[in-house]
């Protein structure tokens, strides 16, 4: 199938996309929602100017969507981006892994446009997925945390097998989810096989944290593409 894939640069919508198209499907598009509220229900909000070098990089081209990302209005907004490639793929990817929220709305769309929702390793094991994602030569690293006991030192942090380890104690001892589904952690993918032999190089980056909250984001302000 022709499908087009809703990302933001994180390691869940770009793994889907990848497991797609090891699938023998054909990625035509990366959809991509940038809203005005960090604190969006649906989508991320770091780093999302990445979007245009991970489009040069897989050679796949990019359609941008703007939303104010408030709690269910943002959805009519996704519907107007899926709606610009309805009649030119058959399918879109997400990266749901358990996100009832998520996935019901998505599917919902996808179904009034007449497209396939397609997530790829929904209801899979976590854990095995995300190791799945070392071993498929997938680099990544933790852009935004927000949930304790991760904190500031997690910004930053290549996701290996060690970091695996001790996400997989945290979720035992505190419930959180290992693969930051329920907006634990988000990601950024600066290296994978979609990228064609290219990566991101973090330059220089600036840490914003906010005690009260205990959370925080690493904001990418200089990098290369090597």
């Amino acid at each position: 199938m022709k499908l087009a894939s809703l990302t933001s640069g994180g390691k869940d919508s770009l793994y889907a996309a990848y497991l797609a198209k090891k699938q023998g499907h054909s990625i035509d598009y990366l959809l991509g929602m940038v809203p005005e509220n960090p604190e969006s229900y649906m989508f991320h909000s770091h780093n999302l100017h990445l979007l245009s070098p991970i489009s040069e990089m897989t050679g796949i081209p990019l359609i941008t969507g703007q939303t104010k990302g408030l709690k269910e209005e943002e959805l009519e907004d996704l519907k107007e981006l899926l709606a610009k490639v309805r009649d030119k793929v058959e399918g879109i990817t997400t990266g749901a892994v358990a996100s009832n929220y998520q996935k019901q709305r998505i599917d919902g769309l996808c179904g009034d446009l007449g497209l396939k929702s397609i997530a790829p390793f929904w209801g899979n094991d976590p854990e095995k997925t995300l190791r799945s994602m070392l071993r498929d030569g997938f680099e990544i690293i933790i852009v935004a945390v927000a949930a304790p006991p991760l904190d500031e030192s997690w910004l930053g942090r290549k996701i290996d097998e060690k970091c695996i380890d001790d996400l997989v104690l945290l979720g035992r001892k505190h419930g959180i989810h290992i693969m930051g589904e329920g907006g634990e952690y988000d990601t950024l993918v600066t290296a994978c096989p979609l990228y064609r032999g290219k990566r991101i190089v973090v330059k220089e980056a600036g840490k914003k944290w906010d005690a009260g909250t205990r959370s925080g984001s690493l904001q990418i302000t200089k990098f290369l593409i090597a």
